[in-house]
């Protein structure tokens, strides 16, 4: 394994884990905050789209290349 390869699979698991903590923490905002249903599905949307952004924006360069 090359030291660029290393560090790419760093990156993307050490995203990950951060992602996960960000979804813990915010479902407990959430559970204690008492919510109304409409926002949290505002909010859920928000938070599993803006993975998707991330990834469409490093595979997209390939397409165009």
């Amino acid at each position: 394994m090359s030291i660029e390869q290393f560090e790419s699979l760093g990156l993307w698991l050490g995203l990950g884990v951060l992602y996960l903590f960000i979804i813990m923490a915010i479902r407990d905002v959430l559970k204690k905050s008492n919510a109304p249903k409409i926002g949290q599905f505002f909010v859920w949307l928000v938070l599993f789209l803006s993975p998707a952004v991330f990834i469409i924006k490093s595979i997209v360069p390939y397409f165009f290349e």
